[in-house]
């Protein structure tokens, strides 16, 4: 089933209100992420920049369905979210969150028929999501043949197939080589103007960010706060949006 929903013309796809986020450390509460608000609009590249330690990744967690804010909340086709779901894929920084003992098409295959998607159906999906990031002749391969690149493309490929109405990324090309790394942001961009996909990526890297993103989001060190909102449109370069959002993280770094 398509997790794209029925969005009203203009009305956004995901919105955070108000949300502060915290967790328990051995000594103190702590506020990862303090009042941040923000919407997302369905076919979006949302980019949220911060430093590390900034709460961006803790946020990334409560949109997935994984932490609840303390404060204000986080709704999706206008339904608060109280848990992890298959609307909301997610794809991690860790190459190796691939399950090692089933092939790349078994990979891509097993949730989509933990959701009632029939095997001829799901086989069928992911056959043509793995043709689509260029594994076909890696499809009955285990993931330890895989180069950590290969990896992050099938866990690319198993996101998309289940048709989430947003693709969640947490700094998932952070641990990859550079080469690679850039051929991912461009294989990122293939693949979400082919399919129309709703991302949500987070990245500490400033030129990643400008290279991705249709909108950033950028937040202040911890907790994290917003301290811009940018539509990369509004910028007459991409070398123009780098500069602006490098002057933002340096300000708020010199704030914190």
């Amino acid at each position: 089933m398509d997790g794209s929903g029925d969005i009203q013309a203009g009305q956004p796809l995901l919105e955070v209100e108000a949300a502060t986020i915290q967790y328990e450390s051995e000594a103190a509460v702590v506020v990862a992420i303090h009042q941040v608000s923000f919407s997302v609009r369905k076919g979006e590249r949302f980019v949220i920049l911060g430093r590390s330690g900034c709460g961006k990744s803790t946020l990334l967690k409560a949109i997935g369905g994984y932490l609840t804010p303390v404060e204000g909340r986080i709704t999706l086709h206008g339904k608060p979210i109280g848990s992890a779901g298959p609307d909301r894929m997610v794809v991690w920084q860790d190459p190796d969150q691939l399950l090692p003992w089933k092939t790349v098409r078994q990979n891509v295959v097993y949730p989509l028929t933990l959701t009632g998607v029939s095997k001829a159906e799901a086989n069928e999906r992911a056959d043509a999501f793995i043709a689509m990031v260029d594994l076909t002749r890696a499809a009955d391969q285990y993931p330890h043949q895989l180069s950590g690149g290969m990896k992050m493309r099938v866990a690319v490929a198993r996101g998309l197939a289940m048709k989430p109405a947003v693709l969640l990324m947490d700094e998932p090309f952070a641990a990859l080589d550079a080469l690679t790394r850039h051929r991912m942001q461009d294989e990122l961009l293939r693949l979400q103007a082919e399919t129309g996909a709703t991302v949500v990526f987070v990245t500490h890297d400033i030129a990643e960010a400008c290279k991705l993103a249709t909108r950033i989001l950028v937040l202040s060190p911890h907790p994290g706060q917003v301290k811009a909102n940018l539509d990369v449109g509004r910028f007459a370069s991409r070398e123009a949006l780098a500069d602006a959002v490098g002057s933002l993280i340096h300000d708020a770094g010199a704030r914190a």
